[in-house]
């Protein structure tokens, strides 16, 4: 579970960007959608698959290119299941709404508690790059202040263009 959730090593571009997008749609939806939270968890859900979709095409494009033939179906199938972490970083924020959907939180602590996974998920990736990486307690800091500025950052712009 804590894969899923957090991601692993070698996923993390593919758990950031999948954050990032997954609290994008949030912070730009979820006051107009705590009441529909059904709906809310449909755009969640379509967002995040259709631009896994979109990166997981566009590679599949680039790696033809540079091999200089098309690829088969297996080799954008191993594209699709390496950029995985997009859509499955969209898995525990999304099971949160859920959760408000069928009446176990109110809307607004769901959409608040959907919010605070993706947040604490991009904290998670900026110490899991400082231990790769083996920085000391100083880096760690940085990488996950940096993460969470950046990621939040995204998220703000995109709520600002949406509205």
């Amino acid at each position: 579970m804590t894969r899923i959730v957090f991601g692993s090593r070698a996923t993390i571009a593919g758990t950031i960007y999948g954050t990032i997008v997954v609290l994008a749609v949030l912070a730009a939806g979820g006051k107009a959608f705590e009441h529909d939270l059904w709906r809310l968890v449909a755009i969640v859900v379509t967002t995040v698959l259709v631009l896994w979709m979109a990166h997981v095409y566009a590679h599949g494009l680039g790696e033809s290119l540079q091999a200089g033939r098309r690829l088969n179906a297996a080799e954008f199938g191993s594209i699709a299941r390496r950029e995985l972490a997009i859509p499955l970083a969209a898995v525990a924020p999304t099971a949160v709404l859920v959760l408000g959907a069928v009446g176990l939180l109110n809307g607004r602590t769901a959409v608040l508690l959907a919010l605070s996974v993706g947040v604490a998920t991009l904290a998670v990736q900026g110490l899991r790059y400082a231990w790769a990486e083996g920085l000391g307690r100083a880096g760690a800091l940085a990488a996950v202040a940096l993460n969470l500025v950046l990621g939040l950052a995204l998220v703000v712009l995109e709520v600002l263009v949406s509205h």
